[in-house]
């Protein structure tokens, strides 16, 4: 009989990798403690009340799909799934800033994909063989670019480049044609009832985050928030001792770690490891107004600076994806140059509101062909440390979906080798 582990698990990081993590191996029995070095959890998937608007709003827009396993077993797990808000169908609504024209994508439920067929579902312009095209992603080298596999077209242009810069972070000219596939691959090619848009009715805390804490607290987990982790000791080719803000702390044999930091953190603390090592960045922008609600709760913006508006109660948000070209743009700058943009899609008369401007300048590691290369699997040369992070091999880009992931197989690893490797009776 296989004796069950028992050893403590040190989660670094309390991301949502590092959350997922932990909630995995509270719930195999594990004891756990997490260090967060900021005072809450979340990482870059949080809310916040912020003062000058007078409201509460999330450091980042995400928006989520019905096809993320991953992300749907951990709020599932939680109990908050029915917290997330979106249309009963799959319904993508966008607007062309500079034609006025509007078109809603609508793919059917079913896998059969017949609503290419239907110039009413689909891309204005987009000819069957437009997406036809989007099969050659699926036979992509590591090295190919989402712009050099797919023709110029209707479709490119009006949905598939949007679609690449949200889901990668990165211009198609150099983002990771085979990371764009592992997205479709999940959610479009597997019919529209893995495309249903989610995201939360009220806060990214509210949702992933505060649930998550409370679950680890009543699991008798250790939660050690301000608690920064600057160093790993390695003794005898394991990890012997984390470094904390009190003092050393002591791994015990019996007992094993999880690095769910960002990469550059990450190689501080082991020295040596190959991670991403180019970035880029996102620009929320948050305006404090109320605006009629609309079909899917977002809408797509081609031809100009925004790319997605978020519709909430008193607050419509704006996410640029692959913003490093305007992070030297001043904020009111770019908040007088959006808002005009937004009047337009959503039919505001009002002059600016208030408004609030989130810089996220390392928001994820730039998705392309070389930096792919460079993502570590979660195992590394010490067997009782492995690795959590979007920023790993996922298989994904730097997603949602890609750090619960993470969590999750880190917990695994864990659990199974340690089972294994655990003396028989």
């Amino acid at each position: 009989m296989t004796t069950p582990p028992t050893g403590r698990v040190h989660v670094v990081g309390g991301g949502l990798a590092g959350l997922a993590a932990s909630l995995d191996l509270a719930a195999a029995g594990r004891p756990v403690t997490l260090y967060e070095a900021a005072p809450v959890c979340g990482g870059r998937c949080r809310s916040y009340f912020d003062r000058e608007l007078g409201c509460r709003i999330d450091n980042g827009n995400h928006l989520l799909l019905s096809g993320n396993s991953a992300a749907m077993r951990y709020l599932d797990r939680l109990g908050t799934r029915h917290t997330l808000g979106g249309p009963d169908a799959p319904v993508f609504p966008y607007m062309d800033l500079r034609s006025g024209a509007r078109w809603t994508v609508r793919p059917n439920m079913g896998r059969l994909p017949y609503w290419v067929f239907f110039a009413a579902r689909g891309v204005p312009g987009a000819r069957l063989a437009d997406y036809a095209s989007l099969l050659k992603l699926r036979s992509a080298r590591p090295g190919d670019t989402v712009k050099a596999l797919l023709p110029n077209s209707k479709l490119y242009e009006n949905l598939i480049e949007s679609l690449a810069i949200a889901a990668l972070n990165t211009p198609p000219e150099q983002g990771s044609a085979q990371l764009l596939w592992a997205v479709i691959a999940e959610s479009l090619a597997r019919g529209g009832s893995f495309c249903l848009p989610r995201f939360p009715k009220e806060g990214l805390s509210e949702s992933f985050v505060d649930p998550a804490v409370a679950a680890l607290q009543r699991a008798g987990a250790e939660l050690r928030l301000g608690h920064r982790i600057g160093a790993l000791t390695v003794e005898n080719g394991r990890v012997a001792r984390l470094g904390g803000p009190d003092g050393a702390i002591e791994v015990a044999a019996d007992e094993a770690v999880i690095l769910a930091v960002p990469p550059a953190v990450a190689t501080g603390l082991l020295p040596g490891i190959v991670v991403p090592d180019a970035y880029e960045a996102i620009l929320n922008l948050h305006f404090r107004i109320e605006a009629a609600p609309t079909e899917a709760g977002f809408i797509g913006l081609i031809g100009g600076l925004a790319e997605w508006v978020f519709i909430k109660p008193g607050v419509v948000s704006v996410t640029i994806s692959a913003a490093n070209h305007l992070l030297d743009r001043p904020s009111e700058n770019l908040a007088a140059a959006i808002w005009p943009e937004i009047q337009k899609a959503l039919g505001i008369a009002a002059p600016l509101p208030p408004w609030r401007l989130l810089r996220e300048k390392r928001a994820t590691f730039a998705a392309t062909p070389e930096q792919q290369m460079r993502r570590p699997t979660a195992t590394t040369h010490l067997p009782n440390l492995v690795l959590a992070g979007d920023w790993t091999n996922t298989g994904l880009p730097a997603t949602i979906e890609g750090a619960i992931r993470s969590g999750f197989a880190a917990a695994h690893h864990i659990c199974v080798t340690k089972q294994r490797a655990a003396p028989r009776r």
